[in-house]
C-alpha cells in the first residue's frame, strides 16, 4: 500500500501556527512582489476569492471584508513542513518528499487492518506538534492515493484519513473525480479527455487499454490509466529525477538596466545551487531567460533563453552564478524594459562521483569551494536564509547624497510574517 500525506492549505496553515487568532477568519499569501494571491484559507475560498486574483482587486471586490494577507514566507514554511517531514520519517517504512507540502509513503509494514487508525494518529500527531492539519490518502498505487487524500480533505467523515482499499471504493472515488483533478492529467490532456466524453476518472478508466494507447501515444497516460483501474505502474524511482530546477521571478516594477539585472540572476542562481546540495545533486547547464512585459503593448518587447555547459558538474554557487551572469551578457540588450527573468539549472545527477574535466578545476580548489558552500548553509541555516551571500547577491542603491549603498533584497514583501523558528531577532518573546 502507498500513502500519501498532504498538508491542508498549505501556506495559510503555515501563517496561522503562530497566530492562533486567525483561526476561523479568512487568509490569503501572495505572489512574490505581493502580486497575486497564490494561497487561500478554506474561508477565503468560500468568499469567492480565486487563485491569481491581484492584491489590489481584493478591496475592490470584498468591500469592508476583513481578510489577512501575508506576503510569501518560504523560508517559514520550508522550516514547518521541514518538521511534518521529520515525523513522517519517524512513523514510515520509507517515504519520498515530493513538493513543499506532499509526502508519498511505502506502507509494506503495516498491516493493512491497521492502516486506518494509524493514518488517523499521524494526523493527530502532525496536528499536537507541529500545529499543522493534514490530509492522508491511502491506495494500492500513488495516483489513487491522490485521490483519496483529496476525499480526506473534503469530506469530515473520513477522520482526515481515507483508504481506498476494495474495487467497490476505487470506483466511487473515481466516479467523484473530475477529470481534469486526476494527478498525471496535464490542462491540455484534460481537455481532449473532456471532448471524448471523459468527464471523470470513472469515464476513463473505463476505455480500453488499447484505445488509450491509439488516441494518446503516451506512456504516462497509459500509466494514469492503468493506476486507475487498479494497477501499480508509475516507477518510484521516476518520481525522484528532477531533470532540471528552475527559479524565476517577476519584478517589482521594471528593469533596465543591466547591473540590478545581473544581481537578481545571481540571486536566482544561487538559490538554483543551493536546492542542487539540499538534494544532494550537481547540473552540467546553466540557463538564463529573461523576458519584457507582454501585456504592455505600448513597450517594445523582447524574450531570449541561452545556455551554456559546466566543464564539470557542480553544485557550487559561485561557478553557477558565473556561467549564469555569462548566459545573461549573450542576452541582455539595452533599451528594453524587462518585468522577470529566471534561472535554471539542468543535466542533474547525483553528486557523487563526479567526472572532472583535464582543463577544469583542480580537486584541491573543487574542495574547497565545497567546503565553503557548506560553511554559509550552515551559517544560514543557523540564523536564517541569505544572512551571508556573495557580493554578485547585493543590490546597489543611490542614497540621498549620490553614494551607491548596499542592500540586501530588491522583492517586495511588505506583508511578510517573522521567522520565529530560524531567526533569533525573530525569536517570540513572552511577557
Amino acid at each position: 500500500m502507498y500513502g500519501i500525506a498532504d498538508l491542508d492549505n498549505c501556506y495559510c496553515s503555515c501563517e496561522k501556527v503562530f497566530r492562533p487568532d486567525l483561526e476561523g477568519k479568512p487568509i490569503v499569501v501572495l505572489s512574490n512582489n505581493d502580486g497575486c494571491v497564490v494561497a487561500r484559507s478554506n474561508e477565503a475560498k468560500k468568499m469567492g476569492i480565486k487563485e491569481g486574483t491581484p492584491y489590489f482587486q481584493l478591496a475592490q471586490l470584498f468591500p469592508g471584508q476583513k481578510i489577512a494577507v501575508f506576503s510569501s514566507n518560504y523560508e517559514l514554511y520550508g522550516e514547518l513542513t521541514g518538521r511534518v517531514v521529520s515525523i513522517i520519517r519517524q512513523e514510515t517504512p520509507a517515504y519520498f518528499r515530493y513538493s513543499i507540502d506532499e509526502c508519498f509513503m511505502y506502507l509494506d509494514g503495516i498491516e493493512l487492518d491497521k492502516l486506518q487508525t494509524w493514518g488517523e494518529n499521524l494526523h493527530k500527531r502532525v496536528k499536537r506538534e507541529v500545529g499543522l492539519p493534514i490530509s492522508i490518502g491511502l491506495a494500492p498505487n500513488k495516483t489513487l492515493a491522490k485521490i483519496a487524500s483529496k476525499l480526506a480533505k473534503k469530506y469530515a467523515a473520513y477522520k482526515h484519513c481515507c483508504m481506498i482499499n476494495t474495487d467497490y471504493k476505487r470506483e466511487k472515488a473515481l466516479e467523484w473525480c473530475p477529470i481534469e483533478d486526476v494527478w498525471g492529467i496535464g490542462r491540455r490532456y484534460a481537455a481532449k479527455l473532456q471532448a471524448l466524453g471523459c468527464k471523470t476518472a470513472l469515464d476513463f478508466a473505463k476505455h480500453h487499454k488499447d484505445w488509450v494507447r491509439q488516441t494518446f501515444n503516451n506512456i504516462n497516460i497509459v500509466r494514469t490509466w492503468q493506476e486507475l483501474n487498479g494497477e501499480d505502474a508509475v516507477p518510484n524511482e521516476e518520481l525522484a529525477k528532477k531533470k532540471s530546477i528552475c527559479t524565476s521571478r517577476s519584478f517589482n516594477g521594471m528593469i533596465s538596466d543591466k547591473d540590478t539585472l545581473r544581481t537578481h540572476i545571481a540571486n536566482y542562481a544561487a538559490r538554483c545551487a543551493e536546492k542542487l546540495r539540499t538534494q544532494k545533486t550537481v547540473a552540467t547547464t546553466v540557463g538564463v531567460f529573461v523576458n519584457t512585459n507582454a501585456f504592455r503593448e505600448d513597450l517594445a518587447q523582447y524574450w531570449n533563453f541561452q545556455e551554456t555547459r559546466l566543464v564539470t558538474p557542480t553544485s557550487s554557487t559561485i561557478p553557477i552564478v558565473q556561467a549564469a551572469h555569462d548566459v545573461l551578457d549573450r542576452i541582455f540588450i539595452q533599451g528594453y524594459q524587462y518585468k522577470k527573468a529566471g534561472v535554471i539549472v539542468m543535466g542533474i545527477s547525483p553528486d557523487s562521483p563526479i567526472q572532472q574535466d583535464l582543463f577544469d578545476l583542480n580537486a584541491e580548489q573543487i574542495q574547497k569551494m565545497r567546503r565553503l558552500d557548506e560553511v554559509i548553509d550552515r551559517i544560514n541555516r543557523m540564523h536564517g536564509s541569505e544572512t551571508i551571500v556573495i557580493g554578485a547577491q547585493q543590490y546597489t542603491q543611490k542614497n540621498g547624497k549620490g553614494k551607491a549603498e548596499v542592500f540586501a533584497n530588491a522583492i517586495k514583501h511588505d506583508f511578510r510574517s517573522k521567522n520565529p523558528t530560524t531567526r533569533w531577532s525573530d525569536i517570540i518573546k513572552l511577557k
